[in-house]
């Protein structure tokens, strides 16, 4: 797969945004850019999607989300260079949002950019115990003690790194937030919580918690202090204020942490937490089918931040997670269905894309590339991951599938994550198999009905798009070569094939356009000549390029001087950078209109790049044709 440029794609994916200054704010999870933008309606959200290295757009959440892949960080960090700090904070009134679009943004954005890491840590933990209990690394030794710390510290202390994203997600004091979140995790706090008994702060009565690794009662504590900063700078005189604002927020917020916010949110986290408990012991069919079957479509909506603090304070109350459990069999059911695609389909794009996302979504558990840009958008292959996660799921809640470790991906290199937990491993790696067999198995025979990359519809089975033509069975396909030299270039109309010499335009008869042919239409339907990539489109509908796998640029003119119709008598059913099979509509004209006005409806057929090949020739001039029918090789 060809690399991409980030340093050219950043400046043009700011303008196709709406440019630097509609830019409130920027961040990136593991796949994800996630603009903030000022008025989303400026955004050309079609032009984004085509651009090369975006998988797909997602609005969601309030955010703008640009899918890349893989390669985020290095997309996020050319943005960067350009938008500067201003691009990760603005000051500007606050988007009225739905009270689940704020959850998700504030979620995601204390989250993750801490993600990574959390992930890699707790992916180190997991091996580390598994090393354990394989008996290559004894728990007494001095190795695994430096090991262990260098595994678990991160979420152990989970609560300063969440006070630093916290605050910068409410402007408030970065380092206010650590000094509060210290506080919690302080060593003499943490002895008054493990010795017991009554406590108290001036006579109020202190209910003391553990805040290790706790998620919600920071992020709420850095909140309120964000608004208590405010009404310091405020109120106190310049002369005090850098010093007293810290001063007097320290002072009052540990003491209202311990006292209220902790506990309040402590118990309202571990009710939580208990209630998912319940789902799973009770019933853990349903439990598992309800997280295996549906994950992959919150991953879609950007849902799935929802989740993470949940699943993070499920292993601080109960040191384990069941809630997670479930998630393995969807993610690699829909790395199972992408791979399926890859050997199934015929076309060559099809193949280079599909292959690197099933690795992605098998290897590293991230299943964005595949989802966009190979399952979603021809739905059954999606459709088949989702029931064979629901099964899996299904299956793996029935053996009390569980993680120890917060953040690790739901993947082949993190399964230990689930091994060391899980009570019974067997089972739940049965539920794995069975998810991804089903899904490989049902999308591999039922679910890639196309050659060319398309939304799942099959050719002449009534269930193409309104307004676009069932691609005609070719006895010659458009992309095929014959001995690896030849490219068959077919026949977008039907009608009477001309030679290029007699088009009655000099720019194309003489050829500096390219060689090809013209065709006097007996139709107005204009189909494709050749699958590929459409490259070129125009406002006015009456000309079409698209580029092969292959190579081979083809553009279909339809009349001469017919821009001056200024698109009157033209619909267009396709954009630019979409993925056509040969024999898919393109254009609808009406000849009529088209004659009434005085052009001529000659449709010049032509290989732009002609002196990139050995041999350009018409093979049917003065023939009568159907459309499909060959028209042009291409010899290479």
């Amino acid at each position: 797969m060809a690399k991409t440029d980030y340093a050219a794609l950043a400046p043009d994916l700011l303008t196709k945004v709406g440019g630097q200054d509609n830019v409130r704010s920027l961040a990136h999870c593991a796949t994800r850019l996630r603009f903030v933008l000022k008025d989303e309606s400026k955004a050309d959200t079609e032009a984004v999607k085509a651009t090369g290295g975006v998988v797909t757009v997602v609005q969601a959440g309030g955010q703008y989300q640009v899918v890349i892949g893989n390669d985020v960080p290095q997309a996020y960090a050319e943005l960067m260079k350009i938008l500067g700090p201003m691009g990760e904070e603005e000051d500007a009134p606050a988007e009225r949002k739905n009270p689940l679009d704020a959850f998700i943004s504030l979620v995601s954005g204390i989250i993750s950019p801490m993600l990574w890491t959390l992930a890699g840590t707790g992916l180190f933990k997991a091996f580390l115990t598994m090393f354990t209990t394989l008996g290559w690394l004894a728990e007494d030794t001095d190795t695994y003690t430096v090991l262990y710390a260098a595994s678990d510290a991160f979420m152990n202390f989970l609560p300063m790194v969440l006070a630093v994203t916290a605050a910068r997600h409410f402007k408030a004091n970065q380092f206010t937030s650590m000094a509060i979140a210290g506080a919690l995790v302080y060593p003499s706090i943490i002895a008054l919580n493990e010795a017991g008994g009554p406590h108290d702060f001036f006579g109020i009565p202190l209910v003391m918690m553990s805040y290790t690794s706790s998620v919600i009662p920071i992020i709420v504590a850095v909140w309120v202090q964000s608004h208590l900063e405010r009404l310091f700078m405020r109120y106190i005189p310049s002369a005090f204020r850098n010093f007293m604002t810290p001063w007097l927020t320290v002072l009052i917020m540990v003491p209202l942490t311990l006292l209220t916010i902790g506990p309040a949110t402590t118990y309202l986290a571990d009710g939580i937490a208990g209630g998912v408990q319940w789902l799973f012991a009770t019933v853990p069919l349903l439990g598992g089918a309800i997280m295996g079957g549906l994950w992959q479509v919150f991953v879609i909506f950007g849902l799935h931040w929802g989740f993470v603090p949940l699943m993070t304070q499920e292993i601080t109350t109960n040191g384990y997670s069941v809630m997670t459990g479930p998630l393995v069999a969807p993610v690699l059911a829909q790395a199972a269905a992408g791979l399926a695609v890859m050997l199934r389909s015929r076309d060559a794009k099809t193949r280079e894309l599909a292959g690197p996302a099933a690795v992605s979504g098998f290897l590293a558990g991230v299943t964005e590339p595949v989802i966009y840009g190979i399952n979603l958008p021809r739905r059954l292959p999606l459709y088949f991951g989702i029931a064979g996660g629901a099964v899996g799921g299904a299956i793996g809640a029935l053996a009390g599938a569980r993680t120890t470790s917060a953040g690790v991906f739901p993947s082949i290199i993190g399964l230990p994550a689930w091994m060391d937990a899980t009570p019974n491993v067997p089972l739940f790696l049965v539920g794995v198999v069975v998810a991804v067999v089903m899904a490989f198995v049902l999308t591999y025979f039922f679910g890639v009905r196309d050659d060319a990359g398309q939304a799942g519809t099959a050719p002449g089975t009534g269930d193409e798009a309104p307004g676009t033509a069932a691609p005609r069975a070719l006895d010659v396909d458009a992309a095929e070569t014959t001995g690896d030299v030849d490219v068959i270039v077919t026949a977008p109309v039907p009608g009477r094939v001309i030679a290029l010499e007699d088009v009655p335009d000099p720019v194309f008869s003489s050829g500096v356009m390219g060689k090809g042919a013209g065709i006097v239409p007996a139709d107005g339907s204009v189909v494709a000549p050749v699958a590929g990539e459409v490259v070129a489109t125009t406002d006015t509908g009456h000309a079409v390029g698209i580029r092969t796998d292959d190579g081979v640029e083809v553009l279909v003119h339809i009349g001469i001087d017919t821009v001056n119709m200024k698109g009157e008598g033209f619909t267009t059913s396709v954009s630019k950078g979409q993925r056509v099979v040969a024999g898919q509509e393109l254009v609808r004209v009406d000849l009529t209109k088209v004659e009434a006005a005085g052009y001529s409806t000659v449709t010049a057929l032509l290989v732009t790049n002609t002196a990139a090949h050995k041999e350009v020739t018409a093979s049917a001039v003065g023939e009568e044709v159907s459309a499909g029918d060959p028209v042009v090789i291409v010899s290479r």
